[in-house]
């Protein structure tokens, strides 16, 4: 099996944001140790759905369509299919049923401008869900297309009950790939490359490669075997030598992301924190409350944008702004004590720079941010220099604070 294609159909600017059903079907098959060979977004578009489905389905083996259930790009999907199948739409009895219980549980009955939407190609297989829409398959010039609802609350449970183990029929005959992600921070793809050098390149049952992912260098470690078992026995046998090799620069394995590995941090050793943020606009305090249970250990944030806010509400000395700027070291090391005192936690974040695209100075250029961490251990201040539009300063900020106040905790 040559691996599993994902494409996702959507309106052009989804490109630009996290194709996260994309995502997370893939985390599902490689989990099966089945290989995912890559992953799309497609414009809402009959001419470009056909220029990529096309070439994909002469690979054979398993392509996922994600798109939405109803709309353009549900009947784009379902002609371009039949098209390519060589195959008309045929109206789905059963669909039509489940179709109208949907509408039925929503309160109002199926519009009949909606009846469509039961329209399929010829010889495609409904696959259901406990509630909500179904997907659908149909084999298609050797390959089997899995057409799934796009941000649809039963999509796990079709990838569950139907896409994995379709998945896994697949891929049986070919064995099975298994992947582990080792995240880094802090460390340059460069540096990475060397401390793996013993790795790189060599053929073994493990292959060993570094991703740069949003400033980040993810190690991948892919294991290729016969069976399930043998698989993750090399990956089991591999993995610690390559993560004492990255040393404490890695944080975390496959889905750990920063904001888990410090909550899990300061959850053990008993500890809180407080945020206070001024460029970032709060995606630290975001990116912490995202995880269940973060009310143990994240006490408040504050969002301190101006210079009187500073002051204001974190008791930075107006002097010391006037006298630095507010981005500067000295300014950060008090924001971050600020937010010790007043969240009364023994551990503060704070964040001060320069996200653009205007606002740089020769001195202080755009990208320009100060990090200072507070902790049981004292307070840290370091400068960065992050490239990229706004969005993508702030996330590199809110990536370095998370990682300096995980050394902190470490150390």
């Amino acid at each position: 099996m040559t691996g599993v294609r994902i494409l996702t159909v959507g309106v052009a600017e989804l490109a630009g944001r996290d194709d996260a059903a994309g995502l997370a079907v893939a985390r599902a098959l490689r989990a099966d140790g089945v290989p995912v060979a890559s992953r799309a977004v497609v414009d809402e578009d009959e001419g470009a759905l056909e220029a990529a489905l096309g070439p994909a389905l002469e690979g054979g083996g398993v392509v996922v369509v994600l798109a939405p259930p109803g709309g353009s790009g549900g009947d784009i999907v379902r002609r371009v299919l039949a098209r390519l199948a060589g195959v008309r739409l045929v109206l789905s009895d059963r669909l039509l049923d489940l179709l109208a219980a949907d509408s039925a549980r929503r309160g109002r009955a199926l519009p009949r401008r909606l009846e469509r939407l039961a329209l399929l190609p010829q010889g495609a297989q409904l696959w259901t869900a406990p509630d909500g829409l179904p997907g659908w398959a149909l084999e298609a010039r050797g390959a089997l297309v899995a057409v799934l609802p796009l941000d649809a609350p039963d999509l796990s449970a079709l990838v569950e009950q139907h896409l994995r183990p379709a998945a896994r029929d697949r891929a049986g005959a070919g064995g099975v790939a298994l992947v582990s992600l080792l995240r880094t921070a802090g460390v340059s793809a460069a540096d990475a490359e060397e401390r793996l050098a013993p790795w790189l390149g060599k053929e073994g049952p493990v292959t060993v490669s570094c991703l740069v992912v949003d400033g980040e260098v993810w190690v991948r470690l892919l294991a290729r075997a016969p069976s399930r078992a043998v698989a993750e026995a090399a990956l089991i046998a591999a993995g610690p030598a390559v993560r004492e090799a990255l040393g404490t620069d890695c944080y975390g394995v496959d889905g750990e992301s920063l904001e888990v590995v410090v909550g899990a941090l300061l959850r053990e050793r008993g500890l809180s924190v407080s945020t206070a943020e001024s460029c970032t606009g709060g995606l630290v305090a975001h990116r912490l409350t995202n995880i269940p249970g973060s009310s143990r250990y994240v006490e408040r944030g504050v969002v301190v944008y101006s210079n009187e806010a500073k002051t204001d509400l974190l008791g930075v000395p107006a002097d010391l702004i006037r006298a630095h700027g507010a981005v500067s070291a000295p300014v950060a090391e008090a924001m971050a004590r600020g937010a010790c005192r007043i969240g009364g936690t023994a551990c503060g974040v704070a964040i001060t720079g320069i996200a653009g695209p205007d606002g740089g100075s020769p001195e202080k250029p755009v990208g320009t941010v100060f990090v200072g961490v507070a902790s049981p251990a004292g307070v840290e201040v370091r400068r960065f220099r992050f490239a990229g539009g706004r969005e993508a300063v702030k996330w590199q900020s809110a990536q370095a604070a998370l990682d300096m106040l995980r050394r902190a905790l470490l150390a």
